[in-house]
């Protein structure tokens, strides 16, 4: 009786594991963009990116159908950031300096989370200082709050000190959108320029 019940968990402990293998190999298989992923989304990629409405550095509202057109990498930041955002802007553009002269098109998207400082006007000079064919965008608190939730990037502002000066906490992740796949890869901070160009081009040529 004892080798009849370890035979029959032993056969439900080989079914359970099979199904499971069958799982992972299917989910794979249906996940195009598998062989580039290097990171996991909680809830997955279709939870992150979305609808959004803003106003870019010429002073035109734009929504994400006038700005994502072509692969691109989107930051939260803003210009006033002492240090972290113009780094991280700076291997953004650098990246798509590498793609661009192997002859693939990338855009790097800025979307202020500080919009009561950063006007077009201050957005104009920023895309002129960070050279590399950037999109800036701010708009109202109200339009900044809803694409930072789409996103799911946090922000929060510190007391301002009576002159302006106010430093801002913020999420640093990078994330890269698809036509017609929206969001499929977010990047760290110590992700180099060139590590992001080689997986930006794995996803391009994969999708």
């Amino acid at each position: 009786m004892m080798r009849l019940y370890a035979g029959t968990a032993a056969a439900l402990v080989a079914a359970l594991l099979g199904t499971l293998l069958y799982f992972v190999l299917t989910g794979r298989a249906a996940d195009r963009f598998a062989q580039c992923r290097a990171s996991a989304v909680a809830g997955g990629a279709a939870a992150i990116g979305g609808p959004f409405t803003l106003v870019d550095h010429t002073g035109r509202t734009v929504t994400d159908a006038d700005v994502l057109t072509r692969p691109s990498l989107i930051y939260f930041g803003y210009t006033f950031c002492p240090d972290v955002c113009p780094w991280d802007m700076a291997r953004n553009v650098a990246a798509t300096d590498i793609l661009r002269a192997g002859g693939v098109e990338v855009t790097p998207v800025f979307i202020s989370i500080d919009p009561g400082r950063d006007t077009p006007e201050r957005l104009a000079d920023w895309v002129e200082f960070l050279d590399g064919g950037v999109v800036a965008l701010t708009g109202s608190e109200e339009q900044v709050r809803a694409a930072s939730q789409a996103y799911r990037t946090y922000y929060k502002a510190h007391e301002d000190t009576g002159d302006g000066l106010y430093l801002v906490d913020h999420s640093t992740f990078t994330y890269l959108t698809l036509p017609g796949h929206g969001f499929v890869e977010f990047f760290r901070r110590e992700t180099t320029p060139e590590a992001m160009a080689e997986t930006v081009g794995c996803f391009i040529d994969a999708s």
